[in-house]
């Protein structure tokens, strides 16, 4: 049996949990006013919303993590013993990471299965611990990327964003036509959809309200679900502990406290929060 490597890119913010240091994870850069930041390293999740808080307009740009780089590191994880590489991206649909993943695995002379999680934050970071405890306990590859696909196919975030701009600034809201003149006065429910993108579930006037329907749907959609709940972060983190709190006093339980990190939070903007499920498989 091959032994298997996991790597997963730092969007998914394995960096702020704890895992296996034997889990890669290459990361984008943000380049503020001109100067780069590798994400985690260089700059925090509290560091950056900070930095944004203060300074709305700031000059922020990201860039994903280079084919070069994942050359170099796929044959470094192949240097040190392994003999199959499973590579997991944010969607493709939200960043350029998986096409350049997929690049370089065509650019090495062994197998490196890229998977596209279709989602971000936690939901890649669960896939990088699950992949890596299956290949410790020797599972090949095709299970593996198995027990992916279930994960990608039975999970749901749930965003509200203080505001739009970011989304719309960035490209990254796929269907924002019809209300752009209205933005600083939208405050809709969006969803990371089964495609992957950032999309408009209901467009609603206040913060409070859209927390309100994103409470009931949540709630609507878990019933009778045996699932992993995790709420999302920027610089809200007190806020999110009351909201952790509301949640519990409904009847959720083990709710994980999860940082957006800055390369993702930069796309989302300061004030963001989200919710999401995980399935636990039967």
């Amino acid at each position: 049996m091959n032994k298997i490597g996991v790597a997963v890119c730092g969007n998914s913010g394995l960096d702020y949990l704890e895992y296996d240091k034997e889990i890669r994870i290459f990361r984008s850069l943000l380049i503020i006013e001109k100067k780069e930041y590798e994400d985690f390293v260089d700059i925090n999740s509290d560091d950056f919303y900070s930095r944004l808080e203060k300074n709305p307009d700031l000059d922020i740009h990201t860039a994903q993590t280079s084919t070069g780089y994942l050359v170099n590191l796929y044959n470094e994880m192949h240097n040190a013993g392994y003999e199959e590489l499973i590579i997991i991206t944010i969607s493709n649909e939200l960043s350029g990471t998986y096409q350049n993943a997929k690049l370089a695995s065509d650019m090495v002379d062994f197998n490196v299965h890229v998977f596209d999680s279709l989602s971000l934050s936690y939901v890649e970071s669960l896939m990088a611990i699950e992949a890596k405890k299956m290949a410790d306990k020797g599972k090949s590859a095709e299970e593996i990327l198995e027990r992916l696909n279930f994960i990608r196919d039975h999970n749901h975030i749930y965003v509200t964003v203080y505001t739009l701009k970011y989304l719309v600034k960035n490209g990254r809201l796929s269907n924002a036509s019809g209300f752009i003149g209205s933005l600083l006065k939208i405050k809709p429910l969006l969803e990371i959809s089964a495609r992957g993108k950032v999309e408009t579930l209901t467009k609603i006037r206040t913060t409070k309200k859209a927390r309100n329907e994103m409470k009931r749907i949540l709630f609507e959609e878990i019933k009778g679900k045996d699932v992993i709940l995790f709420i999302l972060y920027t610089n809200n983190l007190e806020e999110m502990k009351k909201l952790k709190s509301e949640y519990e006093a409904g009847g959720l339980k083990d709710i994980l406290l999860i940082p957006l990190t800055p390369v993702v939070g930069c796309h989302a903007g300061p004030g963001t929060m989200g919710v999401g499920y995980i399935e636990r498989k039967r």
